[in-house]
């Protein structure tokens, strides 16, 4: 009897869902090198103390295999670190006289390091450690002539009232958004929107955390939505991170998100600015870049027209009204329009208020009278 071709074997269908292919191998894999090089550093900070680490007790400190742990000292050892092994117990220690090389760092590069120190130790901008703590280790294992540097461009270098938001209380929220970004990871919390009556609760996937302006902002896209919104640290009570993976997408550019917005709110529409400053204000305006598609046309007298392409009015106006008096707007018509009624609604609200004012203290010297 002739033998029978054997059969292949086909997978049984599933009725499951189809496993998703891993949307971002390389945030994953540069995460992964990061806690490894953190790991590393990590190995390195305790053989350097003044401790007794043997491979065990590295292990059960930073809560990883002994294998782990040889293969990170094989990382130092090619990175060029004089370890050895002291003693009955082998403890791991590194040559007393040995400086990590990468801290040889040029005056410019530590003047550098100490301006990062100084303005991340502002109100506002002191969100988490800063620079400050790693300014600090620099110096210690340094040279005197750098620690000295170091000493006193931080005590001859200050920034001092940048009018930035207070975020005194949302270090956390902020620490907190920095890891799910790192991690891939969604957030949740609670918003207090000053167009809502009440808190929303918010579960969003985080694309960025920035610091435009004055303040920092979280660009997300919550659930249900179609297009991620921008949203105001301190206006969320809490954050936390959650389990579930956020989806963000590989080509998502802040820039293109903000387009021509003035600030964080970008309008529909994009309208040609055409501003003419005085001759007392055009030495002060133009000494800032105010946007990123600013153009500046001088005149003999003295005057400048600032230029600029931008989304939306409303932002752009309160800027221009803190010039009024200054400042002629030339167009576009609608923004002219916006800034004449804001104006003489001003008046009115201030004439109003100064006649309430003066009827009261005659209706009260009256009485008194």
């Amino acid at each position: 009897m002739a033998k029978q071709p054997k059969q292949k074997q086909l997978p049984a269908k599933s009725s499951g869902p189809k496993p998703t292919k891993q949307n971002h191998p390389d945030r994953d894999r540069r995460v992964r090198q990061a806690d490894r090089l953190a790991r590393v550093l990590r190995v390195l900070e305790l053989i350097q103390s003044r401790g007794r680490w043997t491979t065990k007790a590295i292990a059960e400190e930073i809560q990883c295999s002994e294998r782990t742990v040889y293969r990170d000292l094989d990382v130092l050892r090619f990175a060029g670190i004089p370890y050895f092994r002291d003693g009955d117990q082998q403890f791991v220690r590194v040559r007393a006289d040995f400086r990590f090389p990468v801290i040889a760092l040029n005056d410019d590069e530590v003047l550098g390091l100490s301006l990062a120190a100084v303005m991340t130790k502002s109100p506002g901008l002191d969100v988490m450690a800063g620079a400050t703590p790693a300014t600090r280790k620099l110096a210690a294992v340094s040279k005197e002539g750098t620690q000295e540097l170091i000493d006193d461009a931080m005590r001859l270098v200050s920034v001092l009232d940048l009018k930035l938001v207070d975020h005194s209380r949302h270090h956390e929220v902020i620490r907190t958004v920095q890891l799910a970004l790192l991690q891939g990871k969604q957030i949740s919390g609670l918003y207090e929107s000053p167009y809502e009556s009440t808190p929303v609760k918010l579960k969003l996937d985080p694309y960025r955390l920035c610091l435009i302006k004055n303040a920092w902002y979280i660009i997300g896209k919550s659930a249900g939505d179609v297009e991620p919104k921008t949203f105001r640290v301190n206006r969320f009570k809490a954050v936390r991170m959650r389990e579930e993976p956020a989806t963000v997408p590989e080509d998502f550019d802040l820039r293109t998100y903000f387009g021509n917005a003035w600030a964080v709110f970008r309008g529909d529409q994009s309208y040609d600015i055409e501003l003419k400053f005085s001759p007392t204000a055009a030495k002060v305006v133009t000494e800032t870049v105010w946007h990123h598609t600013q153009t500046v046309k001088s005149h003999k007298n003295g005057s400048v027209i600032l230029s600029f392409r931008v989304d939306g009015l409303n932002e752009i106006l309160h800027w221009i009204l803190s010039w009024a008096g200054q400042v002629r707007v030339q167009k576009p018509d609608e923004l002219k329009d916006l800034f004449i009624q804001t104006l003489e609604d001003a008046i009115q609200m201030q004439a109003a208020a100064d006649h309430g004012s003066e009827q009261r203290n005659l209706n009260g010297g009256t009485h008194e009278s």
